[in-house]
């Protein structure tokens, strides 16, 4: 590649993020993103992508067709788009904080986790991937994914970037229907992404 190939596609690459911090700072205005905006993000990540290598755009359009593979963007994909998006536009808070286990309602101390017929239920933003991946790598080694939280559900997996004010995202309903269930004598265990990955070691 010569030098003016090389100036220029760093050039276009630059151009890209910049319009991509700005169509990531008009997404998350409202503090939400809904169906039509993540269509229009998809759209114009798959133009963009014609045209760079660049990692932040390849990995992004990745997630989002992910995201939007069934046709619909969930509560908890448009709560984990907001974030995304939300860290490349560069904020202080950026993309959630790592939560103190201590304001998080994980069972304590940590039980042992056993895959094989068990069943979980991840909620909040995980870093080891997205909910189907951590789906995947579950049923891999012998569990069983639930849709919701039941009485019959083993564990609830909550994602690394579930922050200490759970209770007021989209996914603390889930939260508090587990814990509810657990102080009723349900044997419904609460874990953390990080003790889920380290015993499936993923």
């Amino acid at each position: 590649m010569d030098l003016f190939t090389r100036f220029n596609r760093k050039s276009i690459d630059d151009r890209q993020i910049d319009t991509l911090i700005g169509i990531s700072k008009g997404l998350i205005a409202d503090g939400k993103v809904d169906q039509a905006e993540s269509e229009f993000l998809l759209s114009w990540l798959i133009q963009s992508r014609q045209n760079t290598d660049n990692p932040v755009i390849i990995n992004l359009l990745d997630k989002v067709n992910i995201m939007l593979e069934d046709g619909v963007l969930d509560e908890e994909e448009s709560q984990e788009l907001f974030n995304l998006l939300h860290s490349l536009t560069g904020d202080p808070s950026a993309i959630g904080e790592l939560a103190k286990t201590t304001s998080l309602p994980i069972n304590n101390p940590l039980p042992k986790i056993s895959f094989e017929g068990m069943s979980f239920l991840f909620t909040g933003t995980c870093a080891f991937g997205n909910r189907k991946q951590c789906q995947t790598a579950t049923e891999s080694i012998g569990g069983i994914n639930a849709k919701s939280v039941t009485k019959k559900l083993n564990y609830l997996v909550l994602g690394t970037y579930v922050t200490d004010s759970w209770a007021h995202e989209s996914y603390g309903r889930k939260i508090e229907k587990a814990m509810q269930y657990r102080d009723d004598g349900v044997p419904l265990i609460i874990i953390t992404e990080e003790h889920w990955a380290n015993a499936g070691y993923f």
